[in-house]
């Protein structure tokens, strides 16, 4: 009876990823063909010999990645490639990074509160005041676009210039209780072009405090504190039903969240 051919040795384990990213950066070398030599497959320096510029622009990644500890190869290809500073580089990353963030969380929030309340302006012909950061306008509301709202009398406005507006009546009796920040009221802030670089830009933080009493410092000195009523994707409604103040984010210079009042503990 004939014997058995000898057991063939037991398969090679597959390489980890920390082997695999250890020959990589030793060889300097994509992750890929380090992986294909732990595996038995062709060598790194094989690879180089065989595509030189490509092994050239690696060994110029893995340097800068040298230099700056904890920038990823990803980062370091990019910085590489756009010409610029790494601090430029992850600069303009996080701004795009946070471009992106700011517009998700906008499309995650219902803003058909925030619509119908400026329908509701509209198709009564409310007279609202229109506060910019230096004067008021009284006008009548004619329709909102995508950057501007439209006016009988005052025209096309850019949604930017508009720090808060109301139904005339409750502006008028609002006015004599204003608190103000005389700095911001003599100099109102400016309004950023780019959401990223406004102070508020995302919604999400304020919907938790739906319901609650905020407190609001707008660029041009006004301070409200009263009941957030609804946030939506780019402005919100404070006050009471029927008595709503509209408040842009692009408006708001700070933002706290005003903390119940407790009962007295008895005595």
């Amino acid at each position: 009876m004939g014997g058995r051919p000898p057991p063939r040795g037991a398969p090679r384990p597959p390489p980890t990823p920390e082997q695999i990213q250890a020959l990589a950066q030793k060889e300097h070398v994509p992750a890929r063909i380090a992986k294909g030599e732990l595996e038995g497959k062709m060598k790194c320096r094989i690879w180089r010999k065989l595509h030189a510029e490509e092994a050239k622009r690696f060994d110029q990644v893995y340097e800068l990645m040298g230099q700056n500890p904890g920038l990823s190869l990803g980062d370091a290809f990019g910085v590489l490639q756009s010409g610029m500073t790494v601090a430029e580089f992850m600069a303009r990353k996080e701004r795009t990074q946070r471009k992106a963030a700011i517009k998700q969380a906008r499309g995650e929030v219902d803003n058909a509160a925030v619509a119908d309340f400026l329908a509701g302006l509209v198709s009564a012909k409310t007279e609202v005041a229109v506060v910019l950061a230096e004067r008021t306008v009284l006008d009548t509301l004619r329709a909102e676009e995508p950057i501007a709202f439209s006016f009988e009398r005052t025209g096309r406005l850019e949604k930017l210039q508009v720090v808060l507006l109301a139904r005339r009546s409750d502006w008028e009796k609002l006015l004599p209780t204003l608190e103000r920040d005389q700095k911001l009221t003599q100099k109102p802030a400016s309004v950023a072009r780019q959401p990223d670089k406004r102070p508020f830009s995302d919604p999400r933080p304020f919907l938790p405090q739906v319901g609650q009493t905020v407190r609001l410092v707008l660029r041009n000195g006004i301070t409200l504190k009263m009941p957030l009523q609804k946030a939506g994707r780019f402005d919100l409604l404070l006050g009471e039903p029927g008595s709503e103040l509209f408040v842009p984010l692009h408006a708001i210079l700070r933002f706290e969240a005003q903390a119940p009042s407790e009962p007295d503990s008895e005595a």
